[in-house]
């Protein structure tokens, strides 16, 4: 489904996009042991650098948090979900990383991102993960 759909999300289509608020507020905490438990084991994460495990995303988000991304937030919209397979799923979004007092999508911070997400125990784990700069319209 793309962002604009008005069908009825299914539960787990609605599971995949909750991946987005989950990021959401484990950033808006500066939570990186909430952040990284987002992604599977052994997950990836690729942005500005190359992440492999929780453990490493966990190091790289508290650094960050403590460091460039200290007060920030991060907003990110689902653009479309597609199942590949009935517990996995590929996750597009945009997103922007916000200052204090910003809201939506900015520009310069803006990204582009892809997620493969997988059903583990019940539960929706970005397994790897890679954003590129930049925004779109829809």
């Amino acid at each position: 489904m793309s962002a604009g759909d008005t069908a009825v999300l299914t539960d787990d289509e609605t599971a995949v996009r909750d991946v987005a608020a989950r990021i959401m507020a484990a950033w808006a905490a500066n939570d990186a042991d909430g952040f990284a438990a987002i992604f599977t084991e052994d997950g990836t994460l690729i942005g500005d650098s190359y992440m492999k495990g929780r453990d490493g995303i966990r190091a790289f988000m508290a650094a960050g948090f403590a460091g460039p991304y200290a007060g920030t937030r991060v907003h990110v919209e689902p653009l479309d979900v597609r199942f590949l397979a009935g517990d996995i799923a590929l996750l597009v979004t945009r997103g922007s990383v916000l200052l204090e007092g910003e809201s939506g999508i900015v520009p310069e911070r803006g990204f582009l991102a892809t997620s493969t997400v997988v059903r583990r125990d019940g539960r929706w784990h970005i397994a790897a993960y890679q954003n590129s700069k930049g925004t779109t319209d829809g």
